[in-house]
């Protein structure tokens, strides 16, 4: 493996990062990078080799105990050769001493196995035009997220994710293209979601939070009205009954399959308010 050297990500290999991942049928929306360094700005490996880019993977550290990997990918004519453990390596290193999360596809999950991570549940990525008469749920309100203080969107995202990540969080509910809207009760936040573009594919969904499948429903299809044709994607855990219906239940068709997987016992999360995980990248 001579040549092969170890850096970390600069702005072109994050967009190439990115064309790997669209490549893989991923589809990182189009300007998540720009959010994604602002979690942790060191948390993006490049192997290269010969000067090259070859492998790619992210560990991304969140507050003092947990990290999440994503964005481990080889370049298809280099797999089998020993550069895609070099980079896994750097970035379990980078995350020890953490829990840590990723969202495994199904043929990488016996090796994550191997790597001590155990899967907590499955995230069903759902693809369609949302149906259903289009009511929004009774007492709520939906606003445009910027309308409220961020210290409250931070807040509520905090039920959702074991540490805070508000510089991440911030760029995310405000990047161009990305479109972000709460549902709001009494002056109360019931839901959060986000939509942003996806050039390969239908926009992306992501996170949708909310405390009933009603307010679910109607954060859903206002955003839905933000994809150019309607049609949008959706990556729904499945520890999460009511989210599973939903999505079925507005013809959305399953499409694609992780699992979320952490090194120890998974945290405590509001899993029966989360109807869509933020990304697969970063969790």
């Amino acid at each position: 493996m001579t040549g092969f050297e170890i850096t970390g990500a600069g702005a072109a290999d994050m967009e190439l990062m990115r064309s790997w991942a669209d490549a893989e049928g991923w589809d990182p929306g189009d300007s998540d990078r720009f959010a994604f360094a602002a979690a942790d700005p060191e948390g993006f490996l490049v192997g290269r080799l010969d000067g090259e880019p070859a492998a790619c993977v992210s560990a991304v550290r969140y507050g003092s105990g947990f990290g999440f990997i994503g964005f481990y990918i080889t370049r298809p004519d280099l797999r089998g050769q020993g550069y895609g453990i070099q980079v896994w390596r750097a970035a379990t290193a980078r995350l020890a001493g953490r829990l840590v999360g990723l969202d495994g596809v199904v043929d990488q999950q016996d090796n994550y196995r191997a790597s001590g991570f155990r899967s907590a549940w499955t995230n069903m990525r759902y693809r369609g035009v949302p149906g259903g008469a289009g009511e929004d749920a009774a007492g709520i309100e939906i606003v445009d997220a910027a309308a409220l203080p961020f210290a409250r969107l931070a807040a509520y995202d905090r039920r959702f994710f074991p540490e805070p990540r508000d510089a991440f969080l911030s760029l995310w509910t405000a990047l161009p293209g990305h479109t972000a809207r709460a549902a709001v009760r009494d002056g109360r936040i019931e839901g959060l979601g986000v939509i942003r573009p996806c050039g390969s594919g239908a926009p992306r969904i992501g996170p949708l939070y909310a405390e009933t499948p009603e307010v679910a429903a109607a954060l859903l299809r206002r955003l839905a009205g933000h994809a150019p044709d309607g049609e949008v994607v959706l990556d729904v855990p499945d520890v999460n009954p009511a989210a599973t219906a939903l999505a079925a239940g507005l013809g959305l068709a399953p499409v694609f399959e992780t699992a979320r997987m952490y090194t120890g016992a998974a945290p405590e999360l509001d899993l029966g308010r989360l109807y869509g995980i933020t990304s697969l990248e970063l969790g």
